[in-house]
Parts: structure tokens; C-alpha cells; sequence
């Protein structure tokens, strides 16, 4: 992710769009933010990069980090509406990250109809995935507006001192990391003990099939099975199904959307179909919708979507695998789309290619970045759009005093045409909706589909 974007088209930055009933008390958010800062210490860390890419970038304790720069204040023209706020968010997401510093940052926005306000809150991909963001979120709010001291406060602060030693140890540490010599070193060692670590694998699966040659039938088949997955997830030949969605730019476009959530569980658990299964076949069955209304009727398309691989306890930044499925949009039937399309995502997790993903990154660390560019444009361009679903909280939050109304998720385009993400919050599936306006020409009509086909499916509730 860092590598590729020497293409801007593939930047990985993300923005939760969350919506107050208030302004918050920026004393208070700031000192929430600093509480983030200690639950995810890479949120004040910088990316050094060793020359000619030998071999993988590192985090390192920023030395002029200040939280201020971090957070930053906007207001629009009274009364601003969502569509107003809209406009500003993108604009102001446009430009990318200042990759020589932590990569995120915060933007209040007030001045929304009804004496409202807005965050805007922008990570880099490489801090975390859609899950970690989510742990973020929660080190931000609380349950109520006006809270008392949290238990874990003292552990925070103590927490929070460590931290100060720490960076302070790297600090004072005799190698400069920033350094071409001692970076080169390092990256030259790291690249040795990766080469060895792989060498050590290979042979270790060598001296398995030669003590255990009566496993060899069942290893081949898993072989076989792996590049047939390789195949579908990874050397996809062909172009994406979609003529309109051909013409791309890097321009964005933002809308949001909420409806009910209770109906469209009901209708999934009625026909043994999830809630993933459900919005996946919404956004399938406005896609089909939005081409019939410019004469283009694909039997289906192919979505790009995020497969998570944490387990219980993993807090690791990065726990996700890209999958790439062809799904179905031309069935005409609500029940019969539904269906399928729970029979067509209930495989996606057994991909043998996903569980190669962690391998096939260490494999490719090398190839020099403007192969990995040429690489990566071409196979986005077999992608017609990508999804992401995260889950929410069932109760009201609080950020700063003030109680969120609601948050939409804009998901990384990364080159493709569409980005719909989904998180459930008190109630409701929040759409956030990251558009390309080269591809989706009429974005209000797409959003008029949504709404239509996320009507179609709660009537099956």
C-alpha cells in the first residue's frame, strides 16, 4: 500500500464521516485523541523508507509529532446541508496524507443545519484496516455525554508514560535511524533474515514429502487448488464487466445513506442469507439498475472485497485479505438475487489464495515499484466496484460531548470505480459512498437505486 502509491489513483487513505448533534468541546476531543494516541502509539509514528525499496518501510517514532497539527477546524456557511458538508469533505480528503509525518488527521467542520457538526476522521490503510479503525473509534467516545473518569484513566496515564520512555529510548539511541548508512544496514539484514525464513520454509516442505511421500496425492491437489485460487484472485485476465465503468479518474465523489436495518436482518435470517449477503445484493441490484437507466444490462460484475483474518486477541495494524468475486445483477426475482448471492460469498473465505496473501506480499516486497504500479492498474482494472461491512454499535455514543448521529465510512477507491462501505449503528445501515464521477455519471440516480433496492429487500422482512 505504501509502495503504490507513486500512482495517486492508488491511495489508501480512508475517511469516517461522522455526524453530531452538536460541536463538540475541542478541549475534550483533543484529550480523547491523546487517549487514542496511547491505545495505537503508531498513530504518532513516521514511515522511513530505506532507499531503492531492499526492503520493507518502518515505523519510527516522529521526533517533532505535535497533536495540534493533527486537528484541524473548518466551518461552512450557515446552515449547511449534508449535501454542502459532502462537498467540503471531499475537497478537503482530496490532497494526500504528508507522508513525512503521521498519517492521519482530524477536521471539525460546524456549521450543519441545526446547529450541528461534523468530524472528519482520515487514516492511512497502513495504520490499520477497517476492523483497527474501529478501535480507534471506541478509545474516542464514550456512553454518555457528560462521563465521569473512566475506570482505565489511571492505566492510561501509566500507559501513556511508558510510551514517552520508550520513544524516548529510541530517541537517545546511538544509531540514527534516519540515517542512509545505518538504514541500509538494517534493510540489508531485514532482507537477509526474510530470504532465510523463506529458504528455512521451503525446505522444511521438502522433508515432508520426502518422510511422508503417501501424502503427496493430497498436497498435490492442494497445489492444484491454490493456483486454481491464484487464478481467480490474483492473474484475473480479462477486463471489468461494466462499459460505463471503463473511464476512470481521480476525482471522488461522497453521498451517504441510512436505512433500517431490524427488516433487512429479517429478511437475510428468513432466507438463510446474512447481513453481508443483504447488502452486497442492494448494491448488486442498484448497479443493475443504474446501467439499465444508460442502456447496458451485465449479467454481473465483479466486486473487490476485504476478507478479514484476525482472530480473538489480534491487534495487529493489518488483519485482511482482498478477495475478488464475479457476483450476479441481472436476476430479476428479489428472492432468487438474494439467494444466489449468499451461494456465490459463501465461499469466498475458503480461497486458498487469501490465506497465501501475508506470502505473496513478501514475495513481491522486491519487485521494483513501478512494476508493482503496472501490475496493480492492470488487474484493477478487471474490478467493477468493492464493498467493505463493518459493524457498529447498537447504542448512542459520545465524542466530545456531543452525541454522534451517525457515521458513514468512505472506503479507499484504490482505482476503482465505486467504494460502498457499510457500518450498523443504532439501528440503521450507514452507506458511505465513494464515487468516481469519470465512471458513475449520475450519482444521485445511484443513490436512488440504493434506497430502491434496499426497499425491495426489507419487504422481505
Amino acid at each position: 500500500m505504501w509502495a503504490v502509491e507513486k500512482d495517486p489513483a492508488f491511495r489508501s487513505d480512508f475517511t469516517n464521516v461522522t455526524v453530531l448533534d452538536s460541536l463538540p468541546s475541542e478541549e475534550r476531543l483533543r484529550a480523547t485523541v491523546e487517549r487514542a494516541i496511547v491505545a495505537i502509539p503508531r498513530l504518532a509514528d513516521r514511515v522511513v523508507s530505506p532507499p531503492l525499496r531492499i526492503a520493507a518501510p518502518e515505523w519510527r517514532p516522529d521526533p517533532t509529532f505535535e497533536v495540534d497539527y493533527h486537528i484541524r477546524r473548518i466551518a461552512i456557511p450557515e446552515p449547511g446541508s449534508m449535501r454542502d458538508f459532502l462537498d467540503v469533505a471531499q475537497i478537503s480528503t482530496a490532497p494526500p496524507l504528508d507522508r513525512s509525518r503521521p498519517l492521519w488527521e482530524f477536521t471539525l467542520v460546524e456549521g450543519l443545519e441545526g446547529g450541528r457538526a461534523a468530524l472528519l476522521q482520515r487514516l492511512h490503510h497502513t495504520i490499520t484496516d477497517g476492523v483497527g479503525g474501529m478501535r480507534l473509534s471506541l478509545s474516542l467516545v464514550d456512553l454518555e455525554r457528560e462521563p465521569g473518569a473512566r475506570p482505565e484513566d489511571a492505566v492510561h496515564a501509566i500507559a501513556g508514560d511508558m510510551a514517552v520512555e520508550r520513544r524516548e529510548r529510541q530517541a537517545d539511541d546511538a544509531v540514527d535511524r534516519d540515517s542512509s548508512i545505518d538504514v541500509i544496514r538494517e534493510a540489508l539484514s531485514d532482507r537477509a533474515a526474510q530470504a532465510a525464513d523463506f529458504t528455512q520454509r521451503c525446505a522444511g516442505a521438502g522433508f515432508r514429502l520426502v518422510t511422508a511421500p503417501q501424502h503427496l496425492p493430497a498436497r498435490v491437489r492442494d497445489v492444484a487448488e491454490l493456483l486454481a485460487s491464484l487464478r481467480r484472485q490474483v492473474l484475473v485476465t480479462d477486463r471489468g464487466h461494466s462499459a460505463m465503468f471503463a473511464n476512470r479518474s481521480l476525482a471522488r465523489r461522497y453521498d451517504a445513506l441510512a436505512v433500517d436495518l431490524d427488516p433487512l436482518h429479517r429478511a437475510g435470517k428468513a432466507h438463510g442469507a446474512s447481513l453481508n449477503d443483504v447488502f452486497v445484493t442492494g448494491v448488486a441490484r442498484a448497479l443493475a439498475a443504474f446501467h439499465r437507466e444508460f442502456g447496458e444490462r451485465p449479467e454481473s460484475l465483479r466486486m473487490a472485497m476485504p476478507v478479514s483474518t484476525r482472530t480473538r486477541g489480534d491487534f495487529a495494524a493489518n488483519r485482511f485479505a482482498p478477495s475478488r468475486v464475479v457476483v450476479p445483477v441481472a436476476i430479476e426475482s428479489v428472492d432468487d438475487h438474494l439467494r444466489a448471492m449468499h451461494e456465490t460469498l459463501h465461499g469466498i473465505r475458503q480461497e486458498p489464495a487469501l490465506d497465501a496473501a501475508d506470502l505473496l506480499a513478501a514475495l513481491i516486497a522486491g519487485v521494483p515499484t513501478s512494476v508493482l504500479v503496472s501490475l496493480l492498474r492492470a488487474q484493477t482494472r478487471t474490478i467493477d466496484f468493492a464493498t467493505s461491512n463493518l459493524r457498529g454499535s447498537p447504542v448512542d455514543l459520545y465524542l466530545g460531548g456531543a452525541r454522534i448521529e451517525a457515521s458513514y465510512p468512505m472506503g479507499p477507491r484504490a482505482g476503482v470505480p465505486l467504494n460502498v462501505t457499510v457500518m450498523s449503528y443504532c439501528g440503521e445501515l450507514q452507506l458511505g459512498i465513494n464515487s468516481d464521477p469519470a465512471s458513475v455519471v449520475d450519482p444521485d440516480l445511484f443513490v436512488d437505486s440504493l434506497r430502491a433496492a434496499f426497499a425491495d429487500l426489507a419487504a422481505l422482512g
